[in-house]
């Protein structure tokens, strides 16, 4: 919500500096995001006068001015056709920045005559769309004078942001009633802001032909013709408000509603009648319907939307934005004036489901004020006739708007027992009645009909607190307990911290990335089980079932901007048909080791470097890593033959590793081999401990024995089965077993297997080691290798 501080203080009287009303603004609950001044930006130029004009002499289209800003005459070339002696507009003096041209003026030759600077056109200052001549201003304009503080400009515009529940400060007069009642100034009365004289009454005779059919959608449709218009361009002060900010003005029917909207926090819409057909109707939209709205684009709409709509077509999505067929324009002579109340929440599931917002959702959204319809019709109705004249006709008010007339019994010493301040009874008493409350002597309090939001003495509490200023509670600690404070963490969230902490220390960076994808990238790992119905965008409606897609567009744009290797881990949740998971990715794009004189040239990530990194943080997650088997099956986002996943036994998939398929890295547009891999740490089983400690470390008495095993393997065996087999040959006496060389000729493949064997009590004797032997060799030959000779 943004408006300016002249704008403000037509409706609150107050002497208050701007940073007085900045820091009252956000100390009552409206945050101010931000302030501008658009004056500041063209604080050099100045308003001067053309003393001569002179044709250039090496170029017909080029005069050759003597411009007067108040220090004496400089000479200027320009081409504005309009440029003449006795002229007055905007000078702009060597050094100032021109905003609309996006240059610094100097002091330049111009086909051979030297220019000081130049006179302005309203694009260059960007303050409006003329381009075809200088700015003129009025001949009694003071010269010298600058140009900001001549035009108005130097007015400081405010942006605050409005939370859901504050429907009434979507407009400058609500967020001036917070302001008079947080004590920095008074409310003006609406007839001095508006000075209509006399309370205007309604011409006699029919009103124009309007009805709603859906009292749920828009339960009051309230409307006023005028007859005789003219179109022209909105005043001049109007255009200024709009313009500074951030409206385009388009024309003065056009440019009324928007004004009314931001001042009063009151949509309306205004239609041309001669592109009527019938009567205008309040409706749900018919299955198959369409229509083309003011921003150029087509909505198909259905039964549950409501719309206006003629005999003919529908012209109005309903409280959302009006049709580009029966819109205003420069030949607009009778127009006829909207100011309907429609249902907050019709409104909302309208806009998510067209996913299209506007002005006037943001407001019938939150909820105007149903009271209003009648002062609202007739201040829009004012301002048409007085700046396009024309005659009103007689009002039609269809439908009842739903004013509710609410009480609510309180107590002032809630205050300080609910809010935690204690403020005096009169003082809480002129902080509600300045919001707008009425407030009996016995405390019955009366909401206003603009505050939907409040329905009982907690409100109302909120509503004195806020005013009152949230600063002024004071800071009491909460109570704590004696003793040691018990660990709050639980075992999962204690999993990631050691899993998280582990894979930076191991040279991988985190990386946070959206839940939500793009539907194509989910489809590459197996597509996702949920899509949003109110996307923030197209492309992230699908809810990710795997955190690899979000992490190689994270590497993709790191490649892109130059860096050489990009290793990336995230700890988040992936989304699946049965519910939320626990996953940790890791993608390894890029070189692992750079080149240089020593090493030789560089080398990039393998899918062994996936596997080791899988493996060391599923053991700091507690997974039984000894006991993991090695299988394929790893999907089709996976190159074939260089990745697979770790089991724990057949059925239970801990992590997914190796290189991804090039048609993977084609679709998020990475170069070269990557290496990933995902960890599925909701399968990882918990660890069974009877407390935190770590069982004392008990060093064998006797030293280890390591025995070499040299098998020829069929060609379709892989080493993890040999391994494991040879591992479970004696688990008594193997501790570990680990291949170490790998040997292929003439079509015979070797692999050499290290086995370590840790005796007890005592050292082993050669039988013993003997019968140790024969059982892994007998281990591997059931895998079909046999002992080398």
């Amino acid at each position: 919500m943004k408006f300016t501080l002249s704008w403000l203080k037509e409706h609150l009287e107050t002497d208050a500096e701007l940073d007085s009303v900045v820091d009252t603004l956000t100390r009552i609950g409206l945050e101010v995001e931000g302030v501008d001044n658009p004056g500041a930006a063209l604080a050099a130029f100045r308003v001067a006068r053309v003393v001569s004009a002179e044709r250039h002499p090496q170029a017909d289209k080029l005069q050759v001015l003597m411009v007067d800003a108040g220090d004496g005459p400089v000479q200027v070339v320009c081409g504005a056709p309009n440029a003449r002696a006795g002229l007055v507009g905007v000078f702009g003096p060597p050094g100032a920045w021109v905003p609309g041209s996006g240059f610094a003026l100097k002091v330049a030759a111009i086909r051979g005559v030297e220019s000081n600077g130049m006179m302005c056109s309203a694009r260059e200052l960007e303050i409006g769309e003329g381009h075809d001549g200088i700015i003129e201003l009025p001949a009694d304009a003071p010269v010298g004078t600058p140009f900001p503080a001549f035009a108005g400009l130097d007015d400081p515009v405010i942006e605050v942001s409005v939370t859901p529940n504050k429907q009434d400060c979507m407009g400058v007069r609500g967020i001036a009633r917070d302001l008079a009642a947080a004590g920095l100034g008074r409310l003006r009365a609406l007839a001095d802001v508006y000075r209509m004289g006399a309370a205007p009454t309604a011409p006699a005779g029919p009103g124009p032909d309007v009805r709603t059919d859906d009292a749920e959608g828009c339960p009051a449709f309230f409307a006023q013709a005028v007859t005789g218009v003219t179109n022209r361009a909105a005043p001049e002060w109007m255009q200024r408000k709009l313009t500074a900010i951030g409206q385009k003005p388009i024309s003065a029917l056009v440019d009324i509603t928007n004004f009314v909207m931001i001042d009063l926090g009151r949509p309306l819409h205004v239609y041309d009648r001669a592109k009527l057909t019938g009567a205008l109707v309040a409706r749900r939209a018919r299955a198959g319907e369409t229509v083309l709205a003011l921003n150029g684009k087509t909505y198909a709409l259905d039964e549950t939307m409501t719309v206006i709509a003629d005999d003919r077509d529908v012209h109005d999505i309903g409280g959302i934005m009006g049709g580009e067929h029966s819109g205003c324009s420069d030949s607009t002579t009778d127009v006829l004036i909207e100011c309907a109340y429609f249902d907050p929440e019709h409104i909302a599931r309208t806009g998510q489901k067209l996913m299209l917002t506007s002005d006037a959702r943001q407001r019938f959204e939150r909820g105007v004020d149903p009271a209003f319809l009648d002062e609202g019709l007739a201040i829009a109705t004012w301002l048409v006739t007085e700046h396009c004249g024309g005659t009103p006709s007689g009002i039609t008010r269809a439908g009842t708007p739903p004013v509710e007339r609410r009480s609510i019994a309180y107590d002032p010493a809630r205050a300080e027992t609910l809010g935690g301040v204690a403020v005096p009874a009169e003082r809480q008493r002129a902080i509600l009645e300045g919001l707008g409350f009425a407030v009996s002597d016995a405390w019955q309090v009366g909401v206003p009909s603009w505050r939907r939001d409040v329905d009982g003495p907690a409100d109302l509490v909120e509503e004195v607190i806020r005013i009152h200023g949230i600063d002024q509670v004071p800071s009491t600690p909460l109570p704590r307990a004696a003793g040691v404070a018990r660990p709050t963490a639980t075992l999962a969230q204690k999993q990631e911290r050691r899993v998280r902490r582990a894979a930076a220390a191991r040279g991988l960076y985190e990386a946070v990335t959206w839940s939500f994808l793009p539907e194509r990238e989910a489809a590459i790992f197996g597509g996702g089980a949920w899509t949003l119905a109110n996307p923030i965008s197209e492309d992230m409606k699908v809810m990710r079932p795997s955190l690899l897609p979000g992490l190689l567009a994270a590497a993709a744009r790191n490649m892109k901007r130059g860096a050489d290797g990009v290793p990336l881990f995230e700890i988040g949740r992936r989304y699946l048909a049965e519910g939320e998971r626990a996953t940790l990715g890791l993608v390894l794009a890029g070189t692992r080791r750079a080149r240089s004189w020593q090493a030789g040239r560089a080398v990039a990530h393998d899918a062994f470097d996936a596997k080791a990194l899988a493996l060391a943080l599923l053991a700091e997650a507690g997974a039984p890593v000894d006991n993991l088997q090695v299988m394929g099956e790893a999907g089709e986002a996976w190159h074939p033959g260089q990745s697979g996943t770790l089991r724990l036994g057949p059925k239970t998939v801990l992590a997914t590793f190796g290189m991804l398929h090039p048609l993977t890295l084609k679709a998020f547009d990475l170069d070269g081999p990557v290496a990933a891999a995902e960890l599925y740490l909701d399968a990882v089983p918990a660890r069974r401990t009877a407390g935190f400690m770590r069982a004392p470390y008990a060093p064998p008495a006797l030293q280890a024995v390591t025995r070499d095993f040299a098998f020829l393997v069929p060609e379709g065996l892989a080493a993890d089965a040999l391994v494991r087999a040879v591992k479970g040959a004696d688990k008594a006496a193997i501790t570990s077993a680990r291949l170490f060389d790998l040997f292929e000729r003439d079509g015979q493949r070797s692999m050499a297997v290290e086995v370590t064997l840790q005796p007890g009590e005592k050292s082993f004797t050669e039988a013993e080691l003997k019968q140790i032997a024969d059982k892994v060799v007998a281990a591997a030959a059931k895998l079909g290798a046999s002992l080398r000779g």
